[in-house]
């Protein structure tokens, strides 16, 4: 007889070596009102969460929050613009959008900068997005 483990993915959110939250990522380990549950909620944020995809779903605007994590936490438009290989366009359309949604902040000398938020969203979308993209590929 061969048995057969079966594994279960999770997502978790620790401090410190408390478990904050975790999460099943296979329906089946759902318990089904909990799962019921947290599609209504999401449902109740799909703005949030459009908002937050699109904000990330271009590589130009990726690069740019990317820049941001390097030495000096802020760049000036024409810093962006060089560093980056972009147009003025496009560098001003992503600066606004990223602004928009909260992702950067302009400062009193014209410099930009991540929000306290923007970089934990940045962080936790590009890092966490990209470990379970390798995870997926495993499966």
């Amino acid at each position: 007889m061969v048995r057969r483990t079966i594994a279960m993915l999770k997502l978790m959110l620790v401090e410190d070596g408390k478990t904050l939250w975790e999460m099943p990522l296979q329906a089946r380990n759902w318990d089904r009102r909990s799962l019921r549950h947290e599609f209504d909620e999401m449902e109740n944020e799909m703005k949030r969460f459009e908002g937050l995809f699109n904000a990330l779903a271009n590589e130009g605007r990726m690069r740019m929050m990317r820049s941001f994590f390097d030495v000096d936490h802020s760049r000036a438009f024409t810093e962006l613009m060089n560093e980056l290989g972009m147009n003025p366009k496009i560098v001003s359309d992503s600066t606004k959008r990223l602004r928009r949604t909260g992702f950067i902040e302009k400062d009193d000398d014209g410099r930009y900068r991540p929000t306290r938020s923007g970089e934990a969203q940045f962080l936790m979308m590009s890092v966490a997005m990209r470990r379970m993209l390798e995870i997926l590929d495993q499966l």
